[in-house]
């Protein structure tokens, strides 16, 4: 295993990063009626790098053919029809549970639209790219905090609000996070495999391996590193880790990770190393290999931090199209070095952290947050992080949308994610 997932990880960062992965009874949420606008929405400002992306034709496509596209169409006007930045706030918060809860009953196959694959991530993500220019173009008659707006709008897009367990007597409580597609400025089509399964996945009730009855909630979370400075991971995982009838009793964070394979990674490094690979607004992270950088806002926590999931129950159990193995690999700089050192067994102590099995960038950092919060609120529950095969088969047409191939992965990976999910949570 070891010689095999070293160049891997050294490949995928290669590859994957080099250019940088409404319900159904409710036609759109308060506010919506008419096109009509009292406020001007100009064409021209400042987009960031991700709204950019929405000149390719492509990105539009991909919300009609999802049937997302009065989310885009309506919600400018249902800005304009606010009057104080508390009523904005309220507005924003609606809309963007409802595009979650869209999201998550179209890819349960609860909501009917478009001919794209149930399951695609894409059209979540690209509806959520186009409201918040939209957010960007509004101009209203009054002063408001326009980041807090549309921090507010990004979590409960993503499932950071109403999104949480039923009360279940005996029902295990399992809790995931995906990613956003990336790589977007050298394949515009990508999608990402972990937000795809988080969606599918969300609010499911799954049997486990031992019999007993889980609930599954998640969330997809940015490929921004702004976001995570910001707060993101723990604003998500914080109320699933603090006890009460809101918390999990199992987590795993979930990203895309090596061609052909799972893994299931052993260490979490607290470093940030991935330079000169961006994020999805081509902003980077400051580190490198040799020289890594710790995250801003990130509390103290060891070097490295290993995963409390039952990693070896679950390599032996699950089988299906992709073989699932454990990571055990780091990059660390050892104590009196200056060097970093590749090692296929985890850190040697007094080490600092350059890479964890996930590398140097967000997976890794979201592995290393969530448990770094597990560590601290919830010390004796199961967690990790879970890497996906690389989703390919997208037709050579770049025009093509999707294909027969990329489907079957898709699908076979979230069955996948499942599986190994149903051994996970089982009970020891």
């Amino acid at each position: 295993m070891t010689s095999r997932i070293m160049p891997l990880r050294r490949a995928a960062s290669a590859a994957a990063l080099l250019a940088t992965v409404l319900p159904l009874a409710v036609t759109s949420p308060a506010h919506a009626d008419g096109d009509s606008s009292p406020c001007r929405t100009p064409v021209s400002v400042a987009l960031d790098a991700e709204q950019a992306r929405l000149a390719d034709a492509r990105t539009t496509a991909l919300v009609e053919r999802a049937g997302f596209t009065d989310f885009v169409r309506r919600f400018p006007a249902a800005l304009c029809g606010v009057r104080s930045e508390d009523e904005a706030g309220r507005l924003v918060d609606s809309w963007g549970e409802a595009l979650w809860q869209a999201a998550v009953r179209r890819a349960q196959g609860q909501r009917p639209g478009g001919d794209l694959p149930a399951g695609d991530d894409r059209p979540l993500y690209w509806a959520r790219v186009a409201m918040t220019a939209g957010l960007a173009r509004w101009e209203p008659g009054f002063a408001l905090d326009r980041a807090a707006l549309r921090s507010r709008f990004e979590d409960a897009s993503r499932g950071l609000t109403n999104n949480a367990f039923r009360a279940a007597p005996g029902v295990r409580r399992v809790f995931i996070s995906g990613f956003d597609p990336f790589g977007l400025d050298a394949e515009i089509r990508r999608a990402n495999p972990s937000g795809s399964a988080a969606l599918q996945l969300s609010g499911r009730r799954v049997t486990l391996a031992d019999g007993s009855s889980a609930e599954i909630r998640a969330v997809v979370l940015p490929v921004r590193y702004a976001d995570f400075d910001a707060g993101i991971v723990e604003r998500a995982f914080t109320p699933r880790l603090a006890g009460g009838p809101g918390a999990a009793d199992v987590i795993t964070s979930v990203s895309q990770g090596y061609p052909g394979i799972f893994t299931l990674e052993d260490w979490a490094g607290r470093a940030r190393s991935a330079d000169p690979y961006p994020d999805n607004n081509r902003a980077l992270s400051g580190g490198t290999r040799e020289h890594p950088v710790t995250a801003p806002g990130l509390g103290p926590g060891p070097e490295f931090i290993r995963t409390t999931l039952p990693a070896a129950a679950v390599t032996a159990a699950v089988r299906g199209p992709y073989p699932v193995l454990l990571n055990t690999e780091v990059t660390e700089i050892p104590a009196g070095g200056t060097a970093p050192v590749d090692r296929a067994d985890g850190p040697t102590p007094g080490s600092r952290a350059v890479e964890g099995g996930g590398g140097g960038y967000l997976s890794n950092e979201v592995a290393y947050r969530s448990n770094r919060l597990r560590a601290e609120l919830a010390p004796r529950l199961p967690g990790g992080h879970l890497h996906t095969p690389v989703l390919t088969g997208l037709p050579a047409d770049q025009q093509l949308l999707t294909g027969p191939e990329f489907e079957r992965n898709e699908s076979a990976i979230t069955a996948e994610v499942r599986a190994i999910l149903e051994h996970a949570a089982a009970r020891p």
